[in-house]
This record gives structure tokens, C-alpha cells and sequence, in this order.
């Protein structure tokens, strides 16, 4: 079965076609600036060249059109004709308490998605219109929605209720959803192979870092609690984004600044974070470097970085009263070992050991504690459209 995934942005559409009997890639590529000048579309077929092709995109039908037309192009495509297309899954950031679970997608489930666009009003619309735009072009195919905050819903109220009046819960379901849940689940089950055990006899930390970050901690298969929020902005300090703080700042820094929550609310996810605070770079690979040469506002940025990464740690340990993996995803998690190195000699006391040679080794999946750590901390690369795909097929199969 082939399987066309679609992660569709504001202006962006990124795909991949998954041969599933193969678990190959058979071709992948991004639709950028959609409905914006310079729009282009980046197509790479297996084992060929990325090819660049400037087009007017006015919307995400014409991304759509262009990626399809892309796939069956007699000289370059990989497919013979769309009908070889199984079924298509899409990334869907916000389900609300609706969804626990990846669903095919009907009338009734795009209007719960629309519904919950004010809750994440970049992300949502785009994914309905990219929803749209393959049942437009491939009717009759199924579609299947993979929801980032699904993983999630199994956090009991206690971890994911906020102490605000409950009326707000009940009205506007002000709660924590959490998010890059199709990344903990899909890190999460490999750590479990890569164990060697069951996942519903673990306990595991799984720590997806980037330039957007959060933290999962999973017990026996189950989300026991995450740390973004109601919205991608809580929790770890990230790259442009400031994380957890004092809310009453917000209303102080409105009333010193004359700042609008909107503009206060640009300030927290995109002028915050590691830049705001070394005023030099998102990127942890130029913070790291400004540590090293004596800048010290590059150095303080990490290090409160590192610092945060460790209380949650630590903090979901307690929560499972205990930890068998601690596991590491994304760009900076799968790439510096001098952060990993720095917050996993915090957790000495519990046994944890870091091999230095395989923590800084270049390698895919990998154990990088001592075989005498009494905890297995792993690198883990992250694959969510191998995770939206599976989920598509087991429902449309």
C-alpha cells in the first residue's frame, strides 16, 4: 500500500509518498511560500536529485495539484498514475478532547477540526484546506487524520487541569493538551524495541528537542503528562519561544510597554527563547559556540536551557516514581551530546551513566549509557510520517 502523508502549514505544504510494504520513501519534497511570491516546489524521488521548480501557488489546491503531478511525471515521478495512491494521512496539530486517536476523516471530523482553530489558529485552517485540497484532486481516496495532541489525552485532570476558576475549563477548555504527540509515541515504541521489552512495562522520558521543544513522560505505554500546554508555548525555554513564566508578567509588561496581548504574544513565541535571551541566534549550535568563546549571554541561554530540561526531567522521574529510558529526539536532542552530557550527569544519583565515546558518536539509533546504568538513555531520531502513515494504514487498509 502507498501512502501520500501531508503536513500542511500557514503558507508551506511538506509530503512524503511511503511504499508501507517496502518502508521506503519513495519521494518527498515541500511546497514553500504558498499564496506568497517566489512559491517553489522541492520534489526529490528515491535515490535521484531534489529538483526545484519555481510556480505560482495561490493555495494549497495548487501545492496539492503540483505535488501529484510531480509524483506521476513520466520522466522524474515514481508512480504510474494517482490511482496508485492507497490513501493519504495528514498532520492535524489541534483535536481538542475530541480525538485520542488517529481517525479517517469525515464531515463531522473537519467540522471538530475547524472548531478547534481558535486553538491553534496557524496550524488547523491550513490543515483543512491541505485536507480538502487531496479530496478535491483524489476523490474516493481515503484520508486520515493524525492528531499531535492525541497521544496525550490520556494525562489524568490532575496533570492536565490549570487552578483557574473551573468555569473556564468547562466553557473554554482552557486545559493542557500537549503537542509533538505523533513524535513521543513513534520515539517512545522505539525505545521499547530497542529495550528489548514491552512498552506497557516501562517507564520512559521522552525528550523531543528543537528549535520547538517539549518533554513526555510515559508509563506503560500512556502519557502520564507532557510539558507544553494549553498552546506550544509552555514548558521548556526554545528557541524564539520563552516557555513557562510568571503569567503576571504579561499583564505587567502591557501595562509598562502599552504592548497588546496580541503584540506580547508575538514577543513570547518569536522574539523570546534562546534568542531573547542571548540576543544573538536561535540556532543551539551558535549558542554552543558563544559558550565556548566567553560569551556569556550565549552561555547563560543554554544554560538555562539545560537547567529547565533537567527540573522536568526530574520531575516526571517523581511523577512515575522512577525511570527505565530517558530518550532523546529531534535536531539539537539527536545532535549535541555536550547538552545531553550536562543534564544527564544530573541524574548520577539515580544511576545514570554516559558513555562519552557512543555519546559522541554520529549514528541512527543508539543506547549511549554505560551497560552498567541502571538507566538506558538512548538517541532516538524521530520519523512522525512513518508514524502518520502507519496509523493511515492500519485504519484504511
Amino acid at each position: 500500500m502507498k501512502i501520500l502523508v501531508i503536513n500542511a502549514g500557514s503558507s508551506s505544504l511538506k509530503y512524503q509518498l511511503i511504499d508501507m510494504d517496502k518502508s521506503v520513501v519513495m519521494a518527498k519534497g515541500l511546497c514553500d511560500r504558498i499564496g506568497i511570491d517566489g512559491s517553489k516546489l522541492e520534489y526529490k524521488p528515491q535515490g535521484g536529485e531534489k529538483i526545484v521548480t519555481p510556480a505560482v501557488m495561490r493555495d494549497h489546491s495548487d501545492a496539492i495539484k503540483m505535488v501529484l503531478d510531480a509524483l506521476v511525471n513520466p520522466e522524474t515521478g515514481v508512480i504510474s498514475s494517482m490511482s496508485e495512491i492507497g490513501a493519504v494521512g495528514h498532520r492535524v496539530v489541534h483535536g481538542g478532547e475530541n480525538f485520542s486517536k488517529s481517525v479517517v476523516i469525515t464531515p463531522e471530523v473537519k467540522k471538530v477540526i475547524e472548531e478547534c482553530s481558535e486553538l491553534a489558529p496557524l496550524h488547523n485552517p491550513a490543515n483543512i484546506i491541505g485536507i480538502e485540497a487531496c479530496e478535491k484532486a483524489m476523490p474516493g481516496v481515503p484520508n486520515v487524520a493524525v492528531f499531535d495532541t492525541a497521544f496525550h489525552q490520556t494525562m489524568l485532570a490532575k496533570a492536565y487541569m490549570y487552578a483557574l476558576p473551573y468555569e473556564y475549563y468547562e466553557q473554554y477548555k482552557i486545559r493542557r493538551y500537549g503537542f509533538h504527540g505523533t513524535s513521543h509515541k513513534f520515539v517512545s515504541q522505539k525505545a521499547a524495541e530497542l529495550a528489548g521489552k514491552d512498552i506497557s512495562e516501562l517507564k520512559i522520558i521522552t525528550c523531543h528537542l528543537g528549535n520547538g521543544s517539549s518533554v513526555a513522560a510515559i508509563k506503560n505505554g500512556k502519557v502520564v503528562d507532557t510539558s507544553m500546554g494549553f498552546t506550544p508555548l509552555a514548558g521548556l525555554p526554545m528557541g524564539t519561544r520563552c516557555g513557562d513564566i510568571d503569567p503576571a508578567i504579561v499583564t505587567y509588561l502591557a501595562e509598562k510597554t502599552g504592548k497588546t496581548p496580541k503584540e506580547l504574544d508575538a514577543v513570547m513565541n518569536e522574539k523570546s527563547g534562546m534568542l531573547g535571551v542571548s540576543g544573538k541566534s536561535s540556532d543551539y549550535r551558535d549558542l554552543e559556540a558563544g559558550s565556548k568563546s566567553g560569551d556569556e549571554r550565549c552561555a547563560l541561554a543554554f544554560d538555562m536551557f539545560n537547567y529547565s530540561l533537567t527540573k522536568i526531567v526530574g520531575g516526571y522521574i517523581a511523577a512515575m516514581n522512577g525511570v527505565d529510558v530517558i530518550a532523546f529526539t529531534g535536531g539539537l536532542g539527536e545532535n549535541n551530546g555536550w547538552m545531553r552530557k550536562q543534564v544527564m550527569d544530573s541524574f548520577g544519583y539515580i544511576g545514570v551513566e554516559i558513555d562519552d565515546e557512543k555519546n559522541n558518536t554520529s549514528s541512527d539509533y543508539r543506547i549511549i549509557s554505560t551497560p552498567e546504568s541502571k538507566v538506558k538513555v538512548m538517541i532516538l531520531p524521530t520519523d512522525e510520517e512513518m508514524m502518520i502513515a502507519i496509523d493511515t494504514k492500519a485504519l484504511t487498509e
